[in-house]
């Protein structure tokens, strides 16, 4: 291992694999290392949730680039290393073993772990997270023995876990503190429409209800109790709420550390030639009503990486790009475009009984985002109506005869 990178990456989720390879495609010719806690080489993390809990496809097959693509980019992989420390006057890192790694430039892409139950009961066996490929591999296990898995939270990971699950003939529970799901992504109308795509599968939802403890039998889960006294009956749990930014080292460095690491348009942290990019980081976002917004997909990784690439083989450049997000959930294909906080109008195009269909998301008559249920077409049109911030009517976003991208002048 050197002691000394040119450009040093911590994390080798999207953001930071990404980095390296746009780096090498940009012909930056110095060395380049990546930083990663895990012991895999860099792998793909939506499939977490869905195909790789299922068994459908390993390890092999969820990588982002082969083995001998790293080797043939000469970009060092360091796996099964942790970052403890930042010097940042100094330039140099420090690793949970000791060692020791100058820098002349380092991005942080180091992601964000799960959030925990905070419970009686939340440490005994049966309770898993889904951040990682071990994760996975460890509830894959504990699931060979289950026939009853309750999760915990009902957001994007929750329900794809539940759905995954169900197809494959577990009875499943999903326990939501709000009154619906979804609730922190999106509005009523597609709440809804999950609600009822979950409930028809024979997934049995629990909405507005708080989880007050675990039951467990010879230090094994048996079952999650709920505030108002009932308890399901669970060989297995899911938790599904969220996650932290790893940011302590960066904000022990003295970098500016709100929701996330605080960045400006180019990425950069406060630390002098340190850059982040990824779930981890607040950043500016023209989509955003809030101005500063923290996104945890793999679009706003990879896209955070491509323009940092620009800028550190000498490119002049911004982050502008819109955010984008997706979901697999029996057979309904989500996409999201924009961000639709902020919204007062939600309009409806085409029929959700079809199981096709649109919700685009207005603020005084302004297109801020949509949600397509089984609509690639919309989807794709709709970037350039949030893109634009195109101004319409109700009733022409509503009508399917109308081609969405006619709307943008």
């Amino acid at each position: 291992m050197r002691s000394h990178y040119d450009i040093l990456i911590v994390g080798a989720g999207h953001g930071g694999a990404s980095l390296a390879l746009n780096l090498r495609q940009r012909r930056f010719a110095g060395s380049i290392g990546v930083v990663s806690d895990e012991l895999s080489l860099p792998y793909g993390r939506p499939p977490l949730s869905k195909d790789f809990l299922s068994g459908a496809r390993t390890l092999e097959e969820i990588q982002l680039r082969a083995p001998a693509v790293w080797r043939a980019q000469s970009i060092d992989l360091l796996t099964g290393m942790q970052a403890i420390s930042l010097a940042a006057a100094r330039h140099e890192l420090c690793l949970a073993d000791g060692s020791r790694l100058s820098y002349g430039s380092l991005v942080w892409a180091a992601g964000g772990r799960a959030r925990r139950l905070a419970c009686p009961g939340s440490e005994v066996a049966g309770i898993h997270s889904i951040r990682s490929r071990a994760d996975v591999e460890a509830l894959r296990i504990d699931l060979e023995r289950a026939s009853k898995v309750v999760v915990i939270g009902a957001g994007y990971v929750g329900l794809e876990c539940a759905a995954t699950l169900k197809s494959h003939g577990k009875q499943v529970t999903v326990v939501e503190s709000h009154p619906r799901v979804l609730a922190r992504v999106t509005g009523p109308e597609l709440s809804s429409y999950i609600q009822g795509l979950h409930a028809a599968r024979g997934v049995e939802l629990v909405l507005n209800a708080a989880v007050d403890g675990i039951e467990s039998r010879a230090g094994r889960l048996s079952g999650v109790r709920l505030a108002d006294g009932r308890c399901f009956e669970a060989q297995v749990a899911i938790v599904g709420i969220g996650m932290l930014p790893n940011v302590e080292v960066l904000a022990a460095a003295g970098a500016k550390v709100t929701n996330g690491v605080d960045v400006d348009a180019q990425c950069r942290t406060t630390l002098p030639d340190v850059f982040a990019i990824g779930d981890c980081v607040l950043h500016p976002n023209r989509f955003s009503n809030a101005g500063m917004v923290r996104l945890e997909s793999v679009q706003n990784a990879t896209d955070q990486a491509a323009m940092v690439s620009r800028i550190l083989t000498g490119e002049t450049a911004r982050y502008d790009a819109i955010p984008w997000f997706w979901s697999q959930q029996f057979d309904c294909q989500l996409q999201t475009v924009g961000l639709l906080h902020g919204f007062d109008s939600a309009v409806v195009r085409g029929q959700p009984k079809s199981g096709a269909f649109s919700i685009i998301y207005t603020l005084q008559g302004r297109v801020l985002a949509l949600d397509c249920v089984n609509a690639g077409r919309d989807f794709i049109q709709g970037k350039h109506l949030v893109m634009k911030g195109v101004v319409a009517d109700a009733e022409t976003l509503a009508s399917t005869a109308i081609d969405l991208r006619s709307l943008v002048t």
